[in-house]
């Protein structure tokens, strides 16, 4: 497993994260969410993602179980702040009560007393900016916060935070997380370019697409049962991905694969970390078989003929704004 640097800091994340979107406290038991956790671990991972919304805050009590007793400086954990969390008005958004409360929540659920990586799950257009960055920055300033970052925000929006952070002297976001694959490419017209001048860093979700970068959803054909799209949850995430010429395309990556001696769940998670402004990819799993297969990925240069190919391949389906 290699590592990368998060933006222009000190921080290290193995550029293979393991997130439980999904996954923990919802769809596997608290034995088999360890399991892979563990898995994760042998296989060189250091860096865990989550969110306090996930399976309604289950998935952070059943990551920090997964992780007690491991020695916590050996291990990146990365949540995030935004959505309801409960039933009263002030259960969700950036404003400064549910951003503090919110983190004291996240860590008594992660057992620990530091978050490595505090993110705003997406951009609150009903709360001033500064005050969400001022009560992020007294929470790093606390000690209970190492670093923040962001989700899903648009360049504007970056740029905007990192422009009030510099004038008011207020900690700055380091990494921003969006979706990223082979088949979308929103983040790269203007979101990295924008980054790469503010020393921000890409940590990408889906890179394998909701799974249909790996080739099992087939064109004209109904999805394997037990697959996330016949699971209710995920079954409205992947439904824009599950055109058949989607499918059609995307079965025409299998020979690339082969070619380079890479699965294709392997090809797509290898696919975004060619790119410089990714420090890490987010793969989840409910069984600790995916966590071995898909960390092959991690150290693979594809060179240019076969990235090219690729693009040739999906250049009808891409998704690009």
């Amino acid at each position: 497993m290699r590592h990368r640097r998060l933006g222009r800091t000190g921080l290290s994340v193995s550029e293979i994260s393991y997130g439980n979107w999904l996954t923990h406290g919802d769809k596997i038991e608290a034995e088999a969410a360890t399991a892979c956790v563990r898995a994760a671990f042998d296989e060189g991972i250091t860096t865990f993602d989550t969110a306090d919304v996930y399976a309604g805050t289950k998935a952070e009590s059943v990551l920090g179980e997964a992780l007690d007793g491991v020695r916590r400086e050996s291990y990146e954990l990365f949540t995030k702040v935004f959505w309801p969390t409960g039933p009263g008005e002030n259960d969700k958004g950036l404003g400064r009560k549910h951003i503090i409360e919110s983190a004291n929540a996240s860590l008594r659920r992660l057992r620990t007393d530091h978050i490595d990586l505090y993110q705003a799950h997406c951009y609150d257009e009903t709360v001033p900016l500064e005050e969400t960055l001022r009560a992020f920055d007294d929470l790093v300033r606390a000690g209970k916060v190492l670093y923040i970052g962001v989700s899903e925000w648009t360049a504007e929006q970056i740029s905007d935070a990192v422009r009030i952070a510099g004038e008011l002297g207020l900690d700055r976001i380091i990494s921003n997380q969006p979706q990223y694959s082979m088949l979308w490419r929103v983040i790269e017209s203007d979101i990295v370019p924008t980054c790469e001048q503010a020393g921000i860093s890409q940590i990408v979700w889906s890179p394998i697409a909701q799974g249909v970068l790996t080739g099992k959803y087939l064109p004209g054909q109904p999805p394997p049962s037990g697959s996330r799209a016949t699971d209710k949850s995920g079954a409205q995430m992947i439904s824009r991905l599950i055109a058949d010429e989607v499918l059609a395309a995307v079965q025409n990556l299998r020979p690339i694969a082969q070619d380079a001696g890479l699965s294709m769940a392997q090809l797509a998670v290898a696919w975004v970390l060619q790119n410089d402004n990714v420090a890490s990819a987010i793969i989840g799993a409910s069984r600790p078989e995916q966590v071995t297969e898909n960390v092959k990925a991690s150290g693979v240069t594809l060179d240019p003929a076969i990235l090219k190919r690729i693009d040739d391949v999906l250049a009808d389906v891409i998704t690009r704004s």
